[in-house]
């Protein structure tokens, strides 16, 4: 599947801006503009306002407002304030499980609770502090600074099987795979009750929910194409009613959250998504969780496959599930009426 135009090598989550409203009273109009504002608003120094303002990022009546020394009119100004960059990561010798590693690329089995690089609140323990540590300086930087390497994420709470570079050229040609969706990703979801129809494709668009900006949802016509094929390959419970399912999920795009707003989407949404789970499990399924003491959605990228960028070799890497989901599947298998 060839890339389109909205397609991107990585799908992060963007960088949330917070939009600050600042009131400027009469008591403060025709005063000092950055005077004004960073009065009315004590967590910015006057500097940083002034920096912002550089940046065109304060607006009054939608027009942009770069001169500090300017007079204050009364009304409201909008400042929209970037969170901090993270620091340079640094190295730490963090454990991996490698399933694989050459002069070029290395692949390893990511665990559940592992962010993939740092984030502003989250600079240490990442996969990407890991790496460093593990490769040294053999770790390609041509993905930046911040995430040298990456070329794909997982989700913090989704375990399974990742990809980095630890060279330029390998950079460019995994870029240029996961741009084309030439891969094979295979994901296992642990669901609530049962995908409706239980096998399928589902095909829409996805981009940031309008009501909830910090989730992804299914919209008609902003947001980008998404495609997973999903197959139930086992219904827990009653047969005409299942409780709950196993799940194999094949991607063909890689939008954030992809498989998680999907299966909500078809009436099940992975156990465990404290995002989109849209509801409780079954007593019993809840009570499955509890007992094997899931604390994370169900969802284990279990199958990496891809053509080496720079060997030509193929190469194909499957996972079993994580202990923790594991445990749960085997409490899922016990339910009454399973067959």
């Amino acid at each position: 599947m060839p890339p389109g135009p909205h397609d991107s090598l990585e799908d992060d989550e963007p960088d949330f801006i917070e939009a600050l409203v600042v009131d400027i009273g009469p008591e403060a109009a025709g005063g000092r503009l950055d005077k004004a504002l960073a009065t009315a608003a004590p967590d910015l120094s006057r500097a940083r306002i002034q920096a912002l303002m550089a940046e065109g990022r304060i607006t009054f009546a939608s027009e942009v407002v770069t001169d500090g020394s300017s007079k204050a009119r009364e009304g409201f100004y909008l400042i929209a304030v970037p969170e901090p960059l993270p620091a340079e990561p640094q190295a730490e010798a963090i454990p991996l499980t490698v399933l694989f590693e050459d002069a070029h690329l290395i692949v390893v089995d990511k665990p559940a609770g592992m962010t993939v690089h740092p984030a502003p609140g989250n600079q240490t323990g990442t996969l990407v502090n890991a790496l460093l540590h593990h490769c040294g300086n053999s770790l390609s930087g041509i993905g930046g600074v911040l995430r040298p390497g990456i070329v794909h994420r997982l989700d913090k709470d989704t375990s399974g099987v990742m990809v980095a570079a630890k060279s330029d050229a390998a950079h460019q040609g995994l870029s240029a795979l996961f741009a084309a969706h030439d891969l094979e990703r295979v994901y296992i979801a642990l669901t609530r009750g049962r995908p409706r129809p239980p096998s399928g494709r589902v095909e829409n668009r996805i981009g940031r929910s309008n009501a909830d900006r910090k989730k992804m949802a299914v919209l008609k016509t902003s947001g980008r194409i998404a495609i997973t094929d999903y197959r139930t390959q086992t219904a827990y419970g009653p047969a005409e009613q299942p409780l709950a399912s196993r799940v194999a999920c094949r991607l063909h795009t890689g939008r954030t959250h992809q498989i998680r707003v999907h299966l909500a989407s078809i009436g099940a949404p992975v156990l465990g998504d404290p995002v989109y789970g849209s509801g409780p499990p079954a007593p019993v399924v809840r009570d499955a969780i509890r007992t094997t003491g899931l604390e994370r959605q169900a969802l284990h990228a279990a199958v990496l496959g891809f053509v080496h960028p720079i060997t030509g070799e193929t190469l194909r890497f499957e996972t079993d599930l994580p202990p923790d989901m594991a445990a749960l599947e085997s409490e899922l298998k016990a339910l009454p009426g399973t067959v």
